[in-house]
Order: structure tokens, then C-alpha cells, then sequence
């Protein structure tokens, strides 16, 4: 990060971490001085250190995340099975290269707007929960509405353990993962 950085220590579930933050930059977005750029390394158990980086506009709310490796890793894909409450705990990385699948529920595919981060599998299905709502709650579509009160009930039912599913992330980077002995790992070839 630039010389003008003003750094603060921040305190994780992990442990101490230490966060580089810029303040007053030009958004992208709005053009205001009111962008601030964030930088924190971050320790992840049995994946090894990350460094997130973010950009928020106080002004116009524009956020922009993403999660990169220390090391270089490997395309792959992780799938695991979510079978119980227990699951919901398990660690998850993904970064703005990731495309999370959730068969039969939804996909989350990278993109510009696609934003990395730290997570468990209860963040990640809270997260497609909440676009779901979305849907549901702006949708005209009859048709959709259902749909999306039927798979917000299902992603419940996950979490309570009431029923399955399966979680397919797969990243070309390698910077994304599911950290579990549950987890299963392919290698994956880059299309070019």
C-alpha cells in the first residue's frame, strides 16, 4: 500500500492481524475522494495465509473485495456434501475468480462485480440466501416468486439439518477452497 497508509490493528477470530488502510481516493464509481483502500493478511488453518484486499466508497456504498493466496496454488474445484448443522462451521475461501455452484439452488459466477472473502458454509448460504430474497421480494414474476420462496426454504432446511446439499466451488487461480476432511479436491485444467 502507498507511503500515506494509515495502519490500525484489528483483532480476528484467527488471532492479531494487521490491516493497512488508505483513506480519501478517487471512487471509480462517483469520482468523490471518498474511497478507502484496505489491505489484511490473514492467517486460514490447514490453507495458509491469504491477503484480502477491499475498496469501499462512503459516498456511493461501491465495495469491491477479493482474497489471494501468499503462495501459488493449483486450478481445482472442491465439492462437499452439507448433511447437518455440524457443517455449517466449515471454512470457506473464495475469491473474485471463484465460481460457486449450488445444484438445483444456485450458481454465483465471477465477474466484475465478483467479490472474494473469508467465510463458513452458513456465510456462503446466507449470502445466496439473501439474493434469493431478493428475487422474491422485487420479482413480478409469480412463477419466480414461488421458486424463490421454495429454495429459501430448502437452504433452511440445510441448515437445520432437515436435508442436503451439495457446494461445488471451483476456482482457476487457486485461490479459492473448502477447508474439510469432507471436502473433496480435483485438479482442474485451465480452457485457454
Amino acid at each position: 500500500m502507498a507511503k500515506a497508509a494509515k495502519e490500525a490493528e484489528t483483532v480476528s477470530a484467527e488471532g492479531k492481524s494487521k490491516v493497512d488502510v488508505v483513506t480519501g481516493e478517487i471512487c471509480p464509481v462517483c469520482s468523490q475522494k471518498s474511497l478507502a483502500l484496505a489491505e489484511r493478511e490473514q492467517e486460514v488453518p490447514y490453507f495458509g495465509k491469504v491477503y484480502i484486499f477491499s475498496m469501499t466508497c462512503s459516498s456511493c456504498k461501491f465495495h469491491k473485495a477479493d482474497v489471494e493466496c501468499a503462495e501459488q496454488r493449483e486450478p481445482a474445484r472442491y465439492s462437499i456434501e452439507v448433511s447437518g448443522p455440524d457443517d455449517m462451521s466449515i471454512r470457506v475461501v473464495k475469491s473474485g475468480q471463484g465460481t460457486v455452484r449450488i445444484p438445483y439452488v444456485a450458481d454465483i459466477e465471477p465477474g466484475e462485480a465478483s467479490n472474494g472473502y473469508v467465510t463458513n458454509i452458513e456465510g456462503l448460504l446466507q449470502r445466496v440466501k439473501h439474493q434469493i430474497e431478493v428475487i422474491r421480494d422485487t420479482d413480478e414474476d409469480e412463477a419466480a416468486v414461488q421458486k424463490a420462496k421454495n429454495l429459501i426454504k430448502k437452504i433452511n432446511r440445510c441448515v437445520w439439518g432437515e436435508e442436503k446439499l451439495k457446494i461445488i466451488i471451483e476456482d482457476p487461480s487457486g485461490n479459492s477452497a473448502i477447508i474439510s476432511e469432507k471436502a473433496a479436491v480435483e485438479k482442474v485444467r485451465i480452457k485457454t
